[in-house]
């Protein structure tokens, strides 16, 4: 399992993902296989991205005019700012929609390259390097891009696909154990939504694919990747089914928004806690049994994922989560729209609840 495949085919685009170890070392074949051309491109790289990783990458430019913005990734750069300084350098160098912005890092560097991708010329081509295992197996998929306001996350931002996703394993090596668990709550996110098989899988070699083991954690990424296909494939623009990638996130994105998104809690944590809350939820709300409930709960404290909402949050915080819970895309009416869980595999979109019915939930979960 030295190189795997994917091809994403959407209304919009259709592009592949390659996954395997040591491809950035092979970024001349695969683009140039893939009919990727371009004369003149913008590296925007995470700086928390080791340089010995970056070269090679430059190697492959090496005929092309090639500029690069070093980025400090965290979720207070995901701004407007941020996105204007790419904006800026391309129209000083007078960059055409034929040449390419290509993005070299975490989840959050995926975000604000794509989105300045989207809105220079109305589109310039856009290849995404992920380098952590939380954007291999979710945010290089599917097109989201977007930052962060002081009303909440990804309020702004536009649906566009890259031409290219290199999911090179090497990246993972160098990462912290923190960042490993984050994209780890991610890959199990997708087993509980979509595949008990794979949920099945995660059960057994979880630890495995927490030590970076191959060829665990290839398969992990890859069957990780194939349920985000199948969905964006689908549904590119989140009009339905798209929304069951959403599941713990409501919760999520407001537990970051309000600790302000500091480094106590960062995205793929929240995630964790998120679904946690999700499913408390969906058992209280008679939506799903104890037993399944009590299955996925033990995975996340058996892998060692974060599972206390109370470590963070006690109920003087209720006010806030629930404000920026009020203030998420996928909400329809005054109601606060959710993802819950019928069983493994068997989401619930659209489930709509008062801010009062929360409040009460929300007091009762965080005293447990």
């Amino acid at each position: 399992m030295s190189q795997i495949k994917l091809n994403i085919i959407t209304k919009t685009q259709k592009y592949p993902i390659f996954i395997g170890k040591g491809l950035c070392t092979k970024i001349s074949q695969i683009a140039k296989s893939n009919s990727i051309d371009f004369n003149k491109c913008l590296l925007i790289i995470d700086s928390n991205v080791p340089k010995i990783f970056i070269s090679p990458i430059k190697k492959f430019l090496k005929n092309k005019i090639s500029y690069t913005y070093y980025f400090k990734a965290n979720e207070l750069n995901k701004n407007m700012n941020s996105i204007n300084k790419i904006l800026e350098i391309l129209l000083n160098k007078n960059f055409s929609r034929d040449d390419c912005l290509i993005s070299i890092g975490g989840g959050i560097t995926g975000d604000i390259s794509g989105f300045a991708a989207s809105l220079f010329k109305r589109g310039l081509k856009f290849i995404n390097i992920p380098t952590t295992l939380l954007s291999q197996v979710d945010s290089s998929i599917g097109g989201k891009t977007g930052i962060n306001t002081g009303y909440g996350k990804n309020l702004i931002g536009s649906f566009y696909q890259p031409n290219l996703v290199i999911s090179d394993t090497q990246f993972l090596k160098t990462l912290p154990e923190r960042e490993i668990i984050c994209g780890y709550g991610e890959i199990l996110k997708h087993s509980i939504i979509r595949n008990k098989k794979f949920f099945d899988f995660l059960n057994i070699h979880k630890n495995k694919i927490l030590k970076l083991s191959s060829p665990y954690i290839e398969k992990a990424i890859y069957e990780s990747c194939r349920i985000k296909k199948g969905v964006v494939e689908k549904d590119e623009k989140e009009k339905g089914l798209r929304k069951i990638l959403n599941f713990g996130h409501s919760f999520a994105h407001a537990y970051e928004a309000t600790l302000g998104y500091s480094k106590k809690l960062n995205h793929g944590e929240a995630v964790i806690l998120g679904m946690k809350t999700a499913l408390n939820l969906s058992v209280k709300e008679n939506l799903m049994n104890k037993s399944e409930y009590h299955s996925i709960i033990d995975h996340i404290e058996d892998s060692n994922l974060p599972s206390s909402v109370s470590k963070f949050f006690s109920t003087k915080d209720i006010h806030n989560i629930l404000k920026f819970m009020g203030k998420d895309k996928k909400n329809r009416s005054n109601k606060i729209n959710l993802v819950l869980l019928k069983k493994i595999g068997t989401p619930i979109i659209n489930k709509e609840f008062s801010k009062e019915k929360l409040v009460k939930f929300l007091k009762k979960f965080l005293r447990d």
